[in-house]
This record gives structure tokens, sequence and C-alpha cells, in this order.
């Protein structure tokens, strides 16, 4: 069912729950779609929102909360107990986003919920999720899935999924594995329902199959899995054997957190906010990016003072500092960005670092030779003379080149030391740019004006 958003239905909804009136509401407390209902509660008042919340069923309530942002979903727990939590929560949720919320506990109520979940298989299931460390497959994937054996023939087979399918709220594959559990392919419905019943799975299955291991890098799933166009993708254990599955909402809610970090590290925050974060917390986030501006700043300007009696000769010198500046720093972040997009597809995987700065320096030098063309036509144009347009052109296409140089080749260095390259599109490679330009724009004028 669609849901109305709008500023006047919320208005009248927080009337309503205020004093209780929340009958009309039972189809969208009962029918709602997740997503919607969780929207509904970030955008009015938290106390409304939890009576709210509080009207919902148990089933639907745990989804909800996992669609909450994190902040709020926290003051949500905050009242509940261990035992609540395993009961109303857990027992409702696939094992993955169950170890998620078990994740986002401290550690006495992570124990108290795990004690408290009746099924010992789940818990067992949930506890293993736990110890796969945040970032790699084994921290990704959940345990509900169909599978069967491969000596089985087709009428065991649907017998079996029978069974198995009432634990499972979303079919997404049929895994075939062998007596030790060892992934061995995968079963087409299609073919299961058209097959006579006494054929056996081992002349039906198909071998080919994509998976991954349980320590695989959470980024090359993700890349994996949008390579080959897969909804859901199994997960092994080193061995081979058969211990999850990653569907595509968990890789949506990756590529979605892993952009949301690098353009927080493009913009110079170390650390993930939101705007309703404590001022102490939005501080610490921006201040170090914003110190290594400063500190950045303050030799750009030891730069131009050491080339003080230069500007006291020709003062108009002075009216280009700001175009080279920000000149180096736009081609600089211009060269990161496509880099490190590049590596962050695995698009770069058969490139090698002289091959990237050789493509870009013949961009840069394209992109330089016009723009310092149109700048020593500008220039002559607004009367500077032919030295000062020829010095403020020439620098002008060295520091295009430089600059492209460096953004192509930094993002790369930083990936091979195993550091995040989104670093490089930030104020890093801006205020790097700006101090080499700033040199060479002084330096060229010296030659070339003869100061």
């Amino acid at each position: 069912m669609s849901v109305d958003l709008s500023k006047d239905f919320l208005q009248q909804l927080e009337l309503d729950i205020s004093q209780r009136h929340l009958s009309e509401y039972e189809e969208l407390l009962r029918e709602g779609h997740p997503a919607d209902l969780a929207e509904i509660i970030e955008k009015i008042d938290f106390d409304l929102a939890l009576i709210l919340y509080e009207n919902l069923s148990d089933e639907i309530g745990a989804e909800v909360l996992m669609e909450l942002d994190d902040d709020l979903r926290a003051k949500i727990l905050a009242d509940y107990t261990g035992k609540e939590i395993a009961q109303e929560l857990i027992d409702n949720l696939d094992s993955d986003d169950a170890a998620d919320l078990i994740n986002e506990l401290d550690e006495v109520q992570r124990r108290e919920v795990l004690e408290n979940i009746e099924d010992q298989k789940q818990a067992m299931d949930i506890a293993r999720l736990l110890v796969y460390p945040e970032g790699t497959a084994g921290s990704l994937m959940g345990t509900e899935m169909i599978k069967v054996k491969d000596h089985w023939n087709v009428l065991e087979c649907v017998r079996e999924m029978r069974k198995q399918a009432e634990e499972v709220e979303r079919v997404h594959a049929i895994y075939v594995v062998n007596g030790q559990n060892k992934l061995l392919g995968t079963l087409s419905l299609k073919k299961l329902l058209t097959t006579p019943t006494r054929t056996p799975i081992s002349e039906v299955y198909s071998q080919k199959v994509q998976y991954v291991e349980v320590n695989t890098e959470a980024e090359e799933v993700a890349n994996t899995m949008q390579k080959y166009d897969l909804v859901v993708m199994p997960v092994v254990d080193p061995l081979g054997h058969l211990v999850g599955r990653i569907t595509i909402d968990d890789v949506v809610d990756l590529i979605r957190d892993e952009a949301k970090e690098d353009y927080n590290l493009a913009s110079g925050l170390t650390d993930e906010v939101e705007a309703d974060d404590t001022l102490w917390s939005i501080t610490r986030a921006r201040l170090p990016w914003l110190l290594i501006g400063l500190f950045g700043g303050l030799l750009a300007a030891s730069v131009i003072g050491r080339y003080e009696s230069d500007i006291d000769i020709i003062p108009k010198m002075a009216f280009f500092i700001p175009l080279i500046a920000a000149m180096g720093g736009n081609v600089g972040v211009q060269s990161s960005a496509i880099i490190v997009q590049g590596l962050a597809s695995q698009s770069l995987a058969d490139n090698t670092t002289i091959n990237r700065l050789v493509k870009e320096l013949g961009v840069a030098l394209v992109n330089g030779l016009i723009l310092s063309i149109l700048v020593i036509g500008a220039s002559l144009f607004l009367g500077y003379g032919m030295k000062l347009a020829l010095t403020v052109s020439v620098a002008l296409f060295s520091v295009i080149v430089v600059a492209a140089l460096i953004g192509t080749f930094v993002p790369l260095v930083l990936n091979k030391y195993k550091i995040d390259p989104a670093l490089a599109t930030g104020p890093f490679i801006t205020t790097l740019n700006d101090i080499i330009g700033l040199f060479l724009y002084f330096q060229i004028g010296r030659l070339i004006l003869g100061l």
C-alpha cells in the first residue's frame, strides 16, 4: 500500500498518536512496508514515534527497526532488556540482520540476548556470524537457505525443500551439496518442476556457480555480484563447505555505506557524522582535515612570501594567484576522482601505474594547451602585456600537467599501501597542488620576466 508522507499527514498523525486515536491507522500498521513505516518514525517526534512503534506487531516491528537510522535504533533499544530483544526482535529477523543488531549491543547485553534465544540452532548460527570480521563476506551473509543433496531424486528434493522453506522467508536459490556439505552447484526451479520425479538431482543441477569464501573482502563481494548480475551468492568456508548466502539487499547497503564513507573522506570528514550528532562529534570529524588545510595554507603563504620582492616589482602577478591555485586543485581532484572510481570498480586491475600516468599526461597536455591559449588571449585582451600573459600561460600549462600526474599517482600509491584512495580526492590533493602550483608560477615568472 502507498503511504502519504506529506507534512499535513505527519502533523495529523502526531496529533492522533498524542490523543491515542490509532484505530484508523490499523491497516497502515498491519500492511505498511517496513521502509515506509521507518521513514514515518524518523520524521515524527521521538516520544510519539515510540508509541507508534509499540503498536506494531513483533514481526513488522523487527523489520522496521532494521530500517531505522543507527542512532534512532539505539534510542529505541535502550528500553529493551536482553530477553525482550531475543524474543521480540531476534526471533523475527534473518540471521544476518540479527547478527548486525546484536553487534550494535555492548558485550553484556550481547551475551544476554544469545542466552535468551529459545531456538538453539538459531543461536549457534548467529554466534558463528558474530565471529567473522566486519567487512568480510562472513559478516554479510545469512544462513537461511534451501539446499538439497546430490544423491536425492526430484521427489525427495521437493519433499525436503517444503520442510526447509518453512523457516526461510524468501527462497532466492536452491543449492546442491554432497554428503559433506560441499557446494556442488545450483538447481533451477524450472527444471525441478519439469523433470520426472524419479530423476536423480545429479543429472539436473548446474555446476556453474559463482561463490565467495567467508574471508573475502566485502567490496570484492559487491563487485562480483555486480559483474555477474546476481541477486544472491553462496558463501563457502576455505574447504568449500556451504555456510551461507549473501543477498543483493545486503550488498546495496554496503555500496551505500562505502559511497557515503568515500564522500566523507573526499569532503574532509574523518568519521561518519549526522546532522543531529553532538557538537563535539561533528567538530572531531571535521577538524583534522581543516588543520591540514590550515597548515597547507600557511605553507602556500610562505611560498608567496618568498617571492614578495617579485610581486613588488610586478604587482599584477598577484592577480593570477587565485587562478593558478584553483586550476591546479580542480585538475588534481578530477584526475584523482577518475582513478578512485576505477579502483573501486576494479576496472583498473589490468592497467599498470605507468599506463595510467601516461594516459592522464596526454589528457593534461591537451587540456593544458587549450586553457593556456585561452588565458594568454584573455590576458592580452585585458591589457596585462605579453610577458605577463606568457608567464601565466606557461605556468598554467605546467600546473595542469603536474596536478594531473599528482592526482593520478597519489591514489594509486595509497591503494598499493592499503590506504583508502578516496583520501586523495579531498583537501589533501587540493592543498598539495596549491603549494606546488604557486611555486611553479613564481619560478616561471622569474625565468620569463627576468626577476
